[in-house]
């Protein structure tokens, strides 16, 4: 008997998008924005019965108050997915609710402050300009495939203490986990169970290595009884650092560099106003945020007037709050030098991403360094750019080419 788990079967084309909404479908993959305006302009809050019942909340007001309410909405679940097993919590704090989710948290804020941001920027440039180096003579190439991706795995790759050269693996398990896994649980399962056993090599080493990273750091953390964390903790924290560290950041810089392609006025003034890059990185994040999260409807409630019923997931897209006409004017536009911009690119409430400092800097050396090497580049009329599927979007190719269009 085999005990594989079933490969969920493949979803009929959304024929109504306000009553039936499916993230998956390649429409919303390919373009999401008009989708969003549409059921924006319907409700607050539309519903599917996909998923085994879904909600999502289409204004900034209503993605922010489910984010705040960790009373009636609980993130056990963070991915909305045909099956609900019953596994539940296993990367803290993200999975985690109040109120083990503030101890949690503060074991991972150290790590990330903008000091230790300063002392790692020197190593992202060096990454950046070493992956430059291997295909800038060819004139073209795949941004995805050959710089975005790979600049947050080998950076993460660092701070862990873990080899930079195991980072295809990584790339490997977070393509199972956050794409293949909306549908099939085995790749899922099967990749969670690999990035485990990985790890916990890693942990048994430093029981007898002293190292100076953010594993041994983890390890060497107490909770709130002064315990050292569980190794099943420091597994979790892990698998959520490499998880949310990697494809969210990568996503980010490579549909800034998607913009930028495509439209040189924006390439141009960055080129010429470098201090700008701050603000421009602010809107790049608004404009093309990469993270959708989700909760469980706990308890009965109303959001934005709208009630919600326990039983359901909640799609809680910070990509449609951040193309809200009632926050943002002009939303739908990319405003390089924005002054007001309270976007929520990394989240509201007490789930506010750990990472922040971590992924503006990459962000921001990722693309000062491509811009001072191939300050002219387009996209490949001969190619085709390829957006990921699920809870994080960014470009999965992304084909350009180097210099003036000739």
């Amino acid at each position: 008997m085999s005990d594989a788990r079933p490969i969920m079967p493949e979803h009929p084309p959304v024929t109504d998008w306000v009553h039936d909404f499916d993230h998956t479908d390649p429409r919303w993959t390919e373009n999401p924005f008009p989708i969003w305006d549409e059921l924006r302009s319907a409700s607050p809050v539309v519903h599917t019965d996909r998923f085994l019942g879904c909600y999502l909340p289409t204004t900034y007001e209503a993605v922010r108050e489910i984010a705040h309410d960790t009373e009636h909405f609980s993130s056990r679940r963070v991915i909305v997915r045909d099956v609900r097993p019953e596994t539940t919590g296993v990367a803290p704090p993200i999975t985690s609710d109040p109120p083990e989710h503030k101890p949690a948290k503060q074991l991972l804020l150290p790590p990330f402050t903008p000091d230790a941001m300063k002392r790692l920027e020197p190593r992202v440039r060096a990454i950046c300009n070493e992956l430059i180096d291997e295909f800038i003579a060819d004139g073209k190439c795949d941004a995805a495939a050959r710089y975005t991706k790979h600049v947050p795995v080998r950076a993460i790759a660092h701070m862990l203490g873990i080899p930079e050269k195991d980072s295809d693996l990584f790339i490997k398990w977070i393509h199972e986990i956050l794409e293949l896994g909306i549908r099939d649980d085995d790749a899922l399962m099967r990749a969670v169970h690999e990035m485990s056993g990985y790890f916990a090599g890693h942990i048994e080493y430093r029981k007898q290595h002293k190292t100076d990273d953010l594993i041994s750091t983890l390890m060497n953390a107490k909770d709130k009884t002064g315990q050292p964390l569980s190794d099943g903790h420091v597994l979790g924290s892990l698998r959520l650092l490499l998880i949310a560290g990697i494809d969210t950041t990568w996503s980010a810089i490579g549909a800034s560099l998607w913009h930028l392609a495509k439209t040189p006025a924006d390439r141009e003034r960055l080129i010429a106003e470098p201090e700008l890059m701050p603000t421009a990185v602010e809107e790049l994040l608004r404009a093309y945020s990469p993270v959708t999260m989700a909760r469980e409807v706990m308890k009965e409630t109303t959001i934005s007037g709208c009630p919600v019923k326990p039983g359901n997931m909640v799609l809680l897209s910070f990509p449609a709050a951040n193309r809200d006409p009632a926050v943002f004017p002009d939303a739908d536009k990319v405003v390089l030098d924005r002054k007001e911009n309270r976007h929520a690119a990394f989240g509201l409430g007490i789930h506010r991403c750990v990472g922040s400092n971590l992924a503006r800097m990459e962000m921001t050396v990722a693309l000062e360094e491509w811009l001072k090497r191939i300050p002219e580049f387009r996209l490949d009329p001969a190619g085709q750019v390829k957006w990921s599927e699920g809870t994080v979007r960014g470009p999965r190719q992304l084909p350009v080419l180097f210099g003036k269009a000739g």
